[in-house]
Order: structure tokens, then C-alpha cells, then sequence
């Protein structure tokens, strides 16, 4: 866990550590939310950068009669 201080203008720095393992490039958009006493930052992607995200899951799983 790393610790970044708040400037007066409330900015932040985010470590490079995070911002080369997220791939993050100046100027992207963020999502930014409060739960459950915590700020949570979201990096918005391109929905193309979603293509085969979830590649590889399991659908074998039981399901009810009345579900398809």
C-alpha cells in the first residue's frame, strides 16, 4: 500500500507503480465514488478494450427449471 498526500487544490498523485500496472495515460477519464467510507477510482475504458474480458469463464452452473 502506498500513501499519497493531498494537495490544497484536493489533487492527488497516483503512484507509477499503479499507473504502469493500470495503464493509465494523462488525460483519461476516472470514475471516482465514495463506498463505504473509502474514494474508489475507476478508469473508464474504451468499450473496445472490453473485447474478451471475460474469455475463459465457467458457464456450467446449475440453474432452475423456470430459468433458461
Amino acid at each position: 500500500m502506498q500513501t499519497v498526500t493531498v494537495s490544497p487544490k484536493y489533487q492527488v498523485v497516483i503512484p507509477k507503480r499503479i499507473r504502469d500496472t493500470l495503464q493509465l495515460k494523462p488525460g483519461q477519464k476516472m470514475r471516482v465514488i465514495e463506498y463505504d467510507g473509502r474514494i474508489e477510482m475507476i478508469p473508464d475504458r474504451d468499450i473496445s478494450e472490453l473485447r474478451g474480458f471475460i474469455k475463459g469463464i465457467n458457464t456450467d452452473i446449475r440453474r432452475e427449471n423456470d430459468r433458461l
